[in-house]
């Protein structure tokens, strides 16, 4: 029902600018000058209206139309990757905002002195993986480090992950014994009876190391099923992306995705440039970015893969 409801908003748009385009070519047969005004405005609407639906027709993945998890974590440079770490949070958050999407902070590590050192959010509404399946990487910062006496130059990384939040039934079994499961305080909002109770769950997959972690809801039990629900989402992906990996080496296209090789790198001095390494797109509106106009960076992933895809 989920998919039927997303396949017919899909189709309405669709019809619906087809049948706009075709008023307003009969609008425009009569060649009455006092409809130019609204002719104009109607071509400027309807070239935007087409021009999202042409960039929603290149998100055909098999999860592209489902709701993600977005994971973020510090990584070298200390106080400032944590810092970072934190900026980047609040830019997808803004993103999230900008779009109308529902988000969720299910875990969160605050830093040592500042930022965070990891997060994860839940991010809801329609083609949410398809868009942000392009922020998956390492994205490096660079710029007049505040936590530094001298005002000297620093340069933080942060690894971004994605996966998609699928609502069928996962056929993945998880053994017992492959889990580790820890316990601790939230460090998050949710009440005295969370801060005071070892209601937070950390689950290790030991023979994969994924960790997932999650503290929003206020029992254990319920943040341990949320987090075994993460798990599989993770796994499954984690096996999506192997598959990838080597078709794309049988292609002679891998890229590792280490710390060596980050997508996109946002510079605030000694000048301002934001840069996707894998698409080449960029912009000197680097405060624009960090509000979270990542809308362009997106469209110009998708138009390089889906171009290097056919």
């Amino acid at each position: 029902m989920r998919r039927l409801a997303r396949l017919k908003e899909s189709t309405g748009l669709w019809l619906n600018t087809r049948q706009r385009l075709n008023d307003a070519i009969e609008l425009a047969e009569l060649d009455d000058e006092s409809l130019v005004p609204e002719l104009t405005a109607e071509a400027d609407a309807l070239a935007a209206d087409v021009e999202r639906l042409a960039f929603r027709a290149k998100l055909g993945g098999k999860y592209d139309a489902e709701d993600a998890y977005l994971a973020i974590h510090a990584g070298a440079g200390g106080t400032d990757a944590q810092d970072w770490a934190a900026m980047l949070l609040r830019m997808y958050l803004r993103w999230a905002e900008r779009r109308g999407f529902k988000t969720e902070i299910v875990d969160e590590t605050p830093g040592d002195e500042a930022g965070i050192k990891s997060a994860t959010v839940s991010i809801q509404g329609d083609y949410v993986y398809g868009y942000l399946k392009s922020e998956a990487g390492v994205h490096r910062l660079v710029r007049l480090s505040p936590f530094d006496a001298a005002n000297r130059r620093h340069t933080s990384f942060c690894l971004v992950e994605v996966w998609p939040d699928v609502q069928e039934e996962i056929d993945i079994t998880i053994d017992e014994k492959d889990l580790q499961i820890d316990t601790f305080r939230s460090s998050g909002a949710g009440g005295q009876n969370v801060q005071k109770n070892e209601t937070a769950v950390r689950i290790t997959h030991l023979p994969t190391g994924l960790v997932v972690s999650c503290q929003n809801e206020r029992s254990q039990m319920q943040n341990k099923e949320r987090a075994l629900q993460v798990l599989k989402m993770r796994l499954l992906d984690l096996e999506r992306r192997k598959q990838e990996e080597e078709f794309a080496e049988l292609k002679g296209e891998h890229v590792s995705a280490g710390w060596g090789n980050a997508i996109r790198s946002y510079v605030l001095h000694p000048y301002q440039l934001v840069k996707d390494t894998r698409s080449g797109y960029e912009t000197g509106n680097t405060q624009a970015v960090l509000d979270g106009d990542l809308d362009a960076f997106m469209e110009a992933y998708l138009a390089a893969h889906v171009g290097a895809a056919t």
